[in-house]
């Protein structure tokens, strides 16, 4: 006559679901997907940072840009190098390596010559810039809040290679919720 495998007590095997748990988490956040608050206004009104409103909170998706690279357009987030702030920032891709980006025709920055449709600006400043020739491996970018932003036009390109990734949704407030 066989015996009935022992039952496993719950709290036996509680640890390790508390483990597995918090591997997966950790995994998830560092190579899938992460969420980033956002502390500043220079992405006013597609995303709210500034000091009188909600703050938003933002998922960013890591997986893609793995696989290609950043294009205009784009939200991203990167870690700040060289001139810009050491911590993570969240600007538009407005061209990348190769391209040629200058400001303005009558009021719109170029691309290789091409004035952008910019639905998206609050408040331009039109600050004029010279041209300048993205290179290889970088991406000049650019807040949606041009008058209240430090983006590439004071502190130069940003290496692909400090993007952190693509953000994807607005996921707080609730009442912000949206896809970007």
């Amino acid at each position: 006559m066989t015996s009935a495998p022992p039952k496993k007590s719950f709290f036996r095997e509680l640890p390790f679901l508390l483990v597995t748990a918090v591997v997966l988490a950790l995994l998830i956040r560092t190579f899938v997907v992460q969420s980033f608050y956002i502390p500043s206004g220079s992405m006013e009104r597609t995303l709210h940072g500034c000091e009188d409103c909600t703050r938003d909170r933002v998922l960013v998706e890591k997986v893609g840009y793995h696989l290609t690279d950043p294009g205009p357009g784009d939200i991203i987030v990167f870690h700040g190098t060289g001139d810009w702030p050491r911590e993570d920032l969240i600007k538009r891709v407005i061209a990348v390596g190769g391209q040629t980006v200058e400001c303005c025709d009558e009021g719109r920055v170029t691309v290789d010559g091409k004035p952008l449709h910019e639905p998206y600006v609050y408040q331009d400043d039109h600050r004029s810039f010279d041209p300048v020739k993205v290179p290889e491996g970088m991406l000049w970018v650019m807040g949606d809040h041009r008058g209240g932003s430090a983006d590439s036009r004071d502190n130069g390109p940003v290496p692909v290679s400090s993007v952190v990734g693509q953000a994807r949704v607005i996921i707080w407030p609730v009442n912000r919720w949206d896809w970007l």
